[in-house]
């Protein structure tokens, strides 16, 4: 398999890596946050609400800044958003600073996830695509499954007497009993150590494919009005949002209802959740080419529908296992239902990509709304809404109509 640049492939998997890292520890860290500034989960759901919602903001204008600059200057500007928002909370850890902190670095997640595709069509060859989209997907999946244990390792650590370096060096400028919020000094080295490889490594010119390209004219008024765009951007809004609603919940679900301690149990509940997500990401790519793609959305949907249950009414050595299990199963819905919207349109696929990542904003309403709900009903009964955005991802193996269907072994060439 020959590769166009090898050395720009392994940065884009590095920034793969970082997106995820910054990610998805919002989870894990949720009930240090509630134990520590004092909130109700009401107003926690206000952390991934502040991340997420960046997504449904910046999705498209991050597409026109890369046709009007280029992908390096997008990205060193996404950077350095993410820097300063991580620098900022690392400085001043306070509530009232968290919001404005998660927003900036949601606007530079949000720019790299647009940026970065087309850099790696480019960088890998069009036709090895679709396998480093899948090495990409297992690299954000490393990243997912390591975060909650880089939490875990430094609230044991840090003030603790540990006399490595690294801790030594964290402990003057981390407040006693806000150990966990150590990780954004973490978070900021490492995003400025990239901005400093991105600037030293030269970047390929990209000419953005038709289809790449967002237009914000006449064909995305079209796209608009059209009702199967409608019901994919709430599918993938719906699949953002239950994702999201577990990753986020679930650490303080079992802190709630089983008393299980976040910084160790809970934190390997949500590095499991990840890490099964996406190994069933793998076995996913076997059945789209062994099954209808719709059918595989049917079945892993009720599988993610009857472990969820599971995890919100077993007990506790149940739902600590059933939590991450539920990941195993929401593992193929991303990958299911944005191809299912690609294919189920003729024309305009970038400005459609433009407004199916803009549906990523799903991940700060559900948390939100779960979070706000629990406050009058519970955790446990508010989580009982994730059901009803797998149910809605189960209607779509059921409605939907694309164009063009997965192709499979029994698919004559």
């Amino acid at each position: 398999m020959k590769t166009k640049s090898p050395i720009m492939i392994m940065l884009i998997m590095l920034i793969f890596f970082v997106i995820s890292f910054l990610t998805n520890i919002l989870g894990p860290i949720i009930p240090d946050i509630i134990r520590s500034f004092s909130l109700g989960i009401g107003l926690a759901g206000f952390l991934p609400f502040s991340f997420f919602i960046a997504y449904g903001i910046m999705s498209v204008p991050a597409g026109l800044l890369i046709e009007k600059y280029s992908e390096k200057t997008v990205m060193l500007s996404a950077f350095a958003l993410a820097f300063v928002g991580a620098l900022l909370f690392a400085l001043f850890p306070r509530f009232s600073v968290a919001l404005p902190s998660l927003f900036i670095i949601g606007i530079g997640m949000a720019m790299l996830q647009v940026a970065i595709n087309p850099l790696l069509r480019h960088s890998g060859g069009g036709e090895n695509f679709a396998f480093y989209s899948v090495l990409a997907q297992l690299v954000f999946g490393l990243a997912s499954f390591l975060s909650p244990q880089l939490y875990s390792y430094l609230v044991h650590n840090v003030h603790s007497g540990n006399t490595s370096l690294f801790i030594r060096l964290l402990n003057p400028i981390v407040p006693a009993n806000l150990e966990w919020a150590s990780l954004y000094w973490v978070f900021a080295l490492v995003v400025l150590a990239i901005i400093v490889v991105i600037r030293i490594v030269k970047f390929p010119k990209v000419e953005l494919q038709a289809d790449e390209k967002i237009e914000t004219g006449l064909a995305f008024s079209e796209l608009l009005h059209n009702k199967q765009v409608i019901l994919f951007f709430f599918g993938i809004f719906a699949y953002v949002g239950t994702e999201q609603g577990i990753a986020n919940w679930t650490s303080k679900f079992l802190q709630t209802y089983h008393g299980v301690d976040p910084a160790t149990t809970g934190a390997d509940v949500i590095s499991y959740f990840w890490g099964l997500l996406t190994v069933g990401c793998l076995l996913g790519l076997l059945l789209l080419k062994l099954i209808d793609s719709r059918k595989v959305l049917i079945a892993f949907t009720t599988g993610a529908i009857i472990t969820l249950s599971l995890a919100l009414f077993g007990p506790a050595s149940v739902s600590i296992y059933a939590f991450p299990i539920t990941g195993f199963f929401l593992s193929v819905m991303w990958s299911v239902i944005f191809s299912l919207a690609l294919n189920s349109v003729p024309a305009h696929h970038g400005t459609f990509s433009g407004i199916l990542c803009t549906a990523i904003l799903g991940g700060a309403v559900v948390p939100l709304l779960i979070g706000g709900i629990g406050e009058f009903i519970g955790l446990r009964f508010s989580m009982l809404l994730l059901f009803a955005t797998l149910g809605y991802i189960f209607s779509i193996g059921i409605w939907a109509k694309p164009l063009i269907t997965n192709k499979t072994f029994k698919d004559k060439t």
